[in-house]
């Protein structure tokens, strides 16, 4: 999960930790993949339940990215993940706890990323995009709220990415899953009131790290969890992950735009 303005390693948008060099560079010029490691979350926790709708972006078996099934043949993700990449460069495993093993596995057949979005110069805001599968998969898609929700609105984020505070380390086996909530925007910078979602926690350094990016930030209960945002970056000026709040893209802002994609 990058931190968005100055855009730095850590700020490319939690990408897959430990990623080999060579699967690295298949994906240029992508935020995440090209930027290497990226953040993971912190001070997580292994997932209590199965989420059918969490998806793994895969670069050779190695989990760079996450994202939402929103759709039989549809993931929401961020577009950092897949600016500049090819459909076949990468693979998806869906709705399972392990990023290497059960649920399905399915290839990519089309990245479409949203037209504001500008890899060559980020801004805040549109950092999202969507990833068809090449076939339809039996997994329960999320549901996308209406609305993000207000301060303090309870949420979860999801993801394997890097799990500690030092570059390099392994992704979890296990998909990790943090608790958190909504806060002030003010507390996020730079950020694009309305287009994203200023994020914190109430656990001390606990946060999406490199590797989280694109994964879902959901809100609920078990059994009734609806998709509000995409990891995006963090929400400070410090680089090392979860120091600070998290920036996540408004996916509820964007279900127009996603409707079409899918319909189409």
């Amino acid at each position: 999960m990058p931190k968005k303005g100055t855009r730095k390693t850590r700020s490319r948008v939690f990408a897959v930790a430990g990623i080999a060099a060579a699967a690295a560079t298949a994906i240029v010029p992508t935020a995440s993949a090209a930027g290497g490691t990226q953040p993971l979350i912190i001070g997580g926790q292994d997932a209590t339940e199965d989420y059918s709708f969490m998806v793994s972006l895969q670069l050779e078996g190695q989990p760079f990215c996450g994202g939402a099934l929103v759709d039989a043949e549809w993931v929401v993700t961020a577009a950092h993940c897949v600016a500049g990449a090819q459909p076949h460069q990468f693979a998806t495993r869906v709705g399972s706890r392990e990023y290497s093993n059960g649920g399905t596995e399915a290839g990519i057949s089309q990245l479409v990323i949203h037209p504001d979005y500008t890899p060559e110069n980020p801004q805040p805001g549109a950092d999202i995009a969507m990833v068809k599968l090449d076939r339809a998969v039996e997994q329960q898609p999320i549901k996308i709220a209406a609305e993000a929700g207000g301060t303090e609105t309870p949420t979860r984020i999801l993801g394997w990415g890097q799990p500690c505070f030092e570059q390099n380390c392994e992704p979890p086996v296990v998909l990790q899953q943090l608790d958190t909530k909504i806060v002030a925007d003010g507390l996020c910078s730079p950020f694009a009131p309305g287009g994203e979602i200023c994020t914190d926690s109430d656990i001390p350094d606990a946060m999406g790290c490199f590797g989280d990016s694109g994964g879902p930030q959901i809100k609920g209960k078990p059994g009734e969890w609806e998709l509000i945002g995409a990891t995006s970056r963090d929400g400070d000026a410090d680089p090392t992950c979860a120091t600070g709040t998290g920036i996540w893209t408004n996916v509820t802002a964007y279900s127009e735009w996603i409707g079409e994609q899918t319909s189409a």
